[in-house]
């Protein structure tokens, strides 16, 4: 058997099946929040390039160049952040870009005004 060729397993899907469209149709609206596989810690944030006040926010997501944090206060698309992370007696600082942000959906989020903001990291 040739180990380039493709093999195809499973079961064809028609994407255009009235079952397949309706079962879909009810997970549009479902809302994925996978905070919880990341230890939070207590972050330090500097909104702006020539920022000089932190503000509290809890990083709770973090892979590659990609970081994911919690506020209690909005922050705009494309704005510029500087997270500073204590650790140990030095400071890790990072600066990254809001790409995306939105209002938290669970109950405790929305109770206490919690923003999430993903952060491209330069």
């Amino acid at each position: 058997m040739n180990a380039h060729k493709h093999q195809s397993k499973g079961n064809r899907v028609d994407w255009s099946d009235p079952r397949l469209e309706a079962l879909l149709r009810k997970t549009e609206a479902w809302k994925l929040d996978n905070r919880g596989s990341y230890a939070p810690k207590e972050v330090q944030i500097h909104l702006g390039w020539g920022a000089t006040t932190a503000r509290p926010a809890v990083l709770v997501w973090e892979r590659d160049q990609v970081m994911m944090i919690e506020t209690r206060f909005p922050i705009e698309l494309g704005e510029h952040v500087r997270v500073d992370e204590a650790q140990g007696l030095s400071i890790r600082s990072v600066w990254g870009l809001v790409a995306e942000g939105r209002e938290g959906f669970r109950a405790e989020d929305r109770d206490n005004g919690v923003h999430l903001h993903w952060l491209h990291l330069r």
